[in-house]
């Protein structure tokens, strides 16, 4: 078993680089705070669950380099273009120019809010993710896309903006709550369905190691999705093609998310259920062998993340909640189906039939 601890990984785009670095204990190393942050005014945007434990550290690490604070309200509920404003305050207030960098100091949440906020800030400052959840660390933090909800839709007001540098602590995963951990577990199964079969047969057989956050395994698991999401961003930074992938399972999730008022479910809880929903109404299409969805799920269920459909949740609702998502064109509806483990494409003929009767084949299936 790869027993490497320490990952210097790389996003290589058109318009330049940026490293990810990778292992335990970096939110407190000075020296890589060090080579992150060039001169300038620093804002630290964390929340309410992060800042108590990790605050300090980051602090310390900075040593005589001034910040910044800026704590929000933690949950989605919160990732609102109120929070934004109460972030563009803040750089106002602190006299922040073009020279200032923001760090987003906690999970997707913090991340998407305080990258929209660099994106937007005098047309665009310097930002370094430093996530503490697994959901931001394998996916979220990576990439440059930034965001904040709409009650019509999630994520619906937004921006890409890469940021400088991504500093993943993977100790900060020693106090993540075991919910949050699996919903993080979640978006690593998609990179195994989506494009990489050997990882997703990888998973399967460290369903233990995993369940017990064993460290070299999970590292092992950051480093391989960063490494996925670094080249499908390399060739597709602005999701014209084949960067859509990711969204595999994300438009229902994303349905099921706003249905909820952002408050029932984590979002890897939600893109769980999206995956084995989009993999079911591709059996029922003919696009993939049957067995896929019950293969997915079989791996999503041993890492203890529930598959139900929520019976408040009709499928027709769902429909038209996904009809208004980023996602979708004046062409169709456009979904991540799947052909099978590692083989996803963009989908933009199914139909409302489709869509309902795999959302209720499922629902079905779960009750």
């Amino acid at each position: 078993m790869n027993d490497q601890t320490h990952y210097n990984l790389e996003i290589c785009l058109p318009a330049g680089r940026y490293p990810v670095h990778l292992g335990p204990g970096l939110l407190g190393d000075a020296e890589t705070w060090a080579g992150t942050l060039p001169p300038g005014k620093i804002l630290i945007v964390s929340d309410s669950n992060v800042a108590p434990l990790y605050l300090d550290t980051v602090k310390q690490a900075l040593g005589d380099r001034p910040a910044e604070i800026l704590v929000l309200p933690a949950g989605e509920t919160h990732k609102t273009v109120a929070s934004w404003n109460q972030v563009m305050d803040k750089l106002v207030e602190i006299g922040a120019l073009r020279d200032a960098t923001l760090v987003a100091l906690g999970g997707g949440v913090i991340g998407d809010l305080a990258g929209f906020a660099a994106a937007t800030y005098m047309r665009g400052i310097r930002f370094v993710q430093a996530p503490t959840t697994l959901l931001a660390q394998v996916d979220a933090s990576v990439g440059g896309k930034t965001a904040v909800n709409h009650p019509a839709g999630k994520n619906l007001v937004g921006a890409f903006h890469q940021p400088a540098a991504v500093i993943i602590d993977s100790e900060t995963l020693n106090t993540l709550p075991l919910r949050e951990y699996r919903a993080g577990l979640a978006e690593v199964v998609k990179y195994g369905v989506i494009r990489d079969p050997g990882f997703f047969e990888w998973l399967e057989q460290r369903v233990d190691a995993l369940n017990e956050r064993e460290v070299h395994v999970v590292l092992e698991t950051i480093a391989r999705c960063v490494r996925n999401k670094a080249d499908v961003v390399a060739e597709d930074e602005k999701e014209h093609g084949v960067r859509a992938l990711l969204n595999f399972g994300h438009t229902f999730a994303h349905a099921l998310e706003t249905l909820s008022g952002y408050n029932r479910y984590l979002h890897g809880e939600a893109v769980a259920i999206g995956m084995v929903v989009a993999t079911t109404l591709s059996e029922q299409r003919g696009l993939c062998a049957l067995g896929c969805a019950t293969r997915i799920a079989g791996l999503l269920d041993a890492l203890g993340l529930s598959l139900d459909w929520p019976a408040e949740i009709s499928a027709e609702a769902a429909w038209e909640a996904m009809a208004m998502d980023k996602k979708a064109l004046d062409s169709g509806l456009r979904l991540i189906l799947a052909k099978g483990i590692g083989d996803a494409f963009v989908d933009q003929s199914s139909s409302q039939h489709d869509i309902v009767r795999a959302i209720e084949t499922h629902t079905a299936a779960t009750a």
